[in-house]
């Protein structure tokens, strides 16, 4: 287990305020309060360390796959109407990640990065439908050589204040590649082409970069 590079400066932020204010508290408050203040700062650091793991996996890959880009709780299946890009009725399976998951996200399939943009907005609870049009998030379109594409959405949820993506327009990625971070509780959408076969359930937990969500029409 390492940390990612995303969670550094927040972390080494977190210490520095940790032995300021233990410093303080030890100085000059009576020793059970700095005990308390010792004990629940600690615990906030571990959690906040914790949320930066980057665990060491062995990523699937299959043709015609599409793997799980994050890990968390399926929340969403179901058809619905794409219109910021695909512009088509698609299968949208959503995965709900708790600040107690792992936040990396990982590309579902390999192919060229067609569109990415990333939008400001909210930051409402991020299972509630609305947030993967209204709330802050990057949208990103793989497309394969044969024409198929799929869409992924990271989606900034009511703690979330960064979503980072590494994509880039025209180049090519690898499945299971990292394509991101989302600093704090958020949620990943995936839009795939109808037709396509679904092998995941409703409130189903699923391991980014391993799980199969489903096969490509």
């Amino acid at each position: 287990m390492t940390l990612h590079k995303e969670g550094f400066a927040t972390i080494l932020l977190s210490v520095l305020v940790f032995l300021a204010i233990n410093a303080v508290c030890f100085f000059f408050t009576p020793r059970i309060v700095f005990y308390i203040v010792l004990g629940a700062l600690t615990v906030v650091l571990f959690l906040v360390i914790n949320f930066f793991r980057s665990p060491r996996r062995r990523s699937v890959t299959a043709d015609g796959a599409v793997i799980a880009p994050a890990d968390g709780k399926v929340v969403v299946i179901e058809e619905t109407y794409e219109p910021e890009v695909l512009k088509a009725n698609c299968l949208q399976v959503s995965i709900f990640m708790s600040v107690f998951n792992v936040h990396i996200n990982w590309y579902p399939i390999a192919g060229k990065i067609k569109y990415y943009r990333h939008h400001s907005g909210n930051y409402m609870a991020a299972w509630l439908p609305k947030s993967s049009t209204e709330n802050e998030r990057s949208s990103v379109v793989i497309e394969q050589p044969d024409g198929r594409q799929i869409l992924v959405r990271q989606v900034a949820g009511a703690m979330a204040r960064r979503i980072v993506c590494y994509a880039e327009e025209d180049t090519n990625v690898k499945q299971a590649q990292q394509m991101g971070f989302i600093k704090f509780g958020s949620r990943v959408d995936v839009y795939l082409p109808l037709g396509s076969k679904i092998d995941v359930k409703l409130n189903d937990k699923v391991t980014g970069s391993q799980t199969i969500l489903g096969w490509l029409k």
